[in-house]
């Protein structure tokens, strides 16, 4: 099945960039829309929630400015997260923002709910629903998404424990709709992988908390370009929902990262009423960030991201050939 045009046109690199909480904010969007990839953010990032209509707003006309001066290479589209978990009471507002502002892709996570895509669809929209599993997989098209983001071992934040591999496999042998994949993807051969494995596009989020572009403190952008694989703990500690977290963070916070203690589940309040605050004291980051070696304009990290891409695919074709011939 062929991607939709708002997923396969304008597109620089095949890569949505994922919206992180507090970090990615206008500016940030802007800049990845028009670096050549599909930037995004949580809507729950403007606060108070009246400021999602001056954020969208600012988002269309400085895009669309863009675009009318720039037209041999227009900026890609743009993407709004949702959560739908019953916890989120700002949803009904901030949909109705989405819906009178035509935000042409909706993400949707925690939950999957039939009136949150008709409202989108409505329109002409897209939706793309995150899942760590094949059974919410297929409870998110049954219930009306167009595509899966598939949060696989490594991602940053909220992530699943699966591998990509198996993951993506399962999922291709009933879906074929657009499919994206995220987990540790902070290089553009990784983007190929992706590609490669199955998927259509690739979901990157930490390699963007280290641009000037992201809303982050500096020693959070440090500790990116300073971070490897084995800097990522995984708990459900500060949300109740399991995700990955920056070392550093767990450490400055005062707590033992070898020792965490589990969350209740049923308590999901995004560290509103707890003494350190998951995103905000204690930092979201995936597997995949010793790719990062200094802080970037988001341009450049796209170029990079390009430069990595067409080298692996070059490498890729010269050694792919004289093994197909042996065969």
């Amino acid at each position: 099945m062929a991607l939709p045009p708002i997923l396969s046109e304008r597109l620089r690199l095949p890569v949505v960039a994922s919206p992180m909480f507090i970090i990615s904010t206008p500016e940030l969007v802007i800049a990845q829309c028009k670096a050549g990839v599909v930037g995004s953010f949580p809507a729950l990032n403007a606060r108070p929630k009246e400021q999602l209509d001056d954020w969208l707003t600012q988002i269309r006309e400085t895009l669309d400015a863009h675009d009318r001066a720039h037209p041999d290479r227009p900026s890609a589209p743009f993407a709004v997260n949702q959560i739908v978990h019953r916890s989120n009471d700002r949803l009904e507002h901030d949909l109705e923002m989405c819906v009178r502002h035509r935000v042409p892709i909706v993400i949707t996570s925690l939950g999957a709910r039939p009136e949150v895509n008709d409202a989108v669809h409505s329109y002409g929209g897209v939706v793309l629903h995150d899942i760590i599993n094949n059974r919410f997989a297929r409870k998110a098209i049954e219930k009306g998404a167009d595509g899966l983001i598939a949060v696989a071992a490594g991602a940053g934040g909220h992530a699943g424990t699966l591998s990509a591999f198996a993951l993506i496999q399962e999922i291709r042998e009933w879906f074929q709709g657009p499919l994206l994949l995220s987990g540790a993807i902070a290089n553009g051969a990784a983007v190929l992988a992706a590609q490669a494995m199955g998927a259509d596009l690739a979901y990157v989020g930490s390699a963007f908390i280290a641009t000037r572009e992201a809303r982050a403190t500096e020693a959070y952008k440090q500790a990116i370009v300073a971070g490897s694989a084995e800097d990522i703990i995984y708990t459900n500690l500060f949300t109740g929902v399991h995700g990955n977290y920056l070392r550093a963070s767990v450490v400055a916070a005062g707590l033992d990262p070898e020792n965490l203690p589990q969350s209740d589940p049923s308590a999901m309040n995004f560290g509103s009423d707890r003494p350190v605050k998951a995103w905000k004291d204690i930092w979201g980051s995936g597997q995949g960030i010793g790719a990062v070696k200094s802080v970037l304009s988001t341009g450049d990290l796209v170029d990079r991201l390009t430069r990595e891409y067409q080298a692996a695919f070059s490498r890729l074709d010269g050694l792919a050939r004289p093994v197909m011939a042996r065969g």
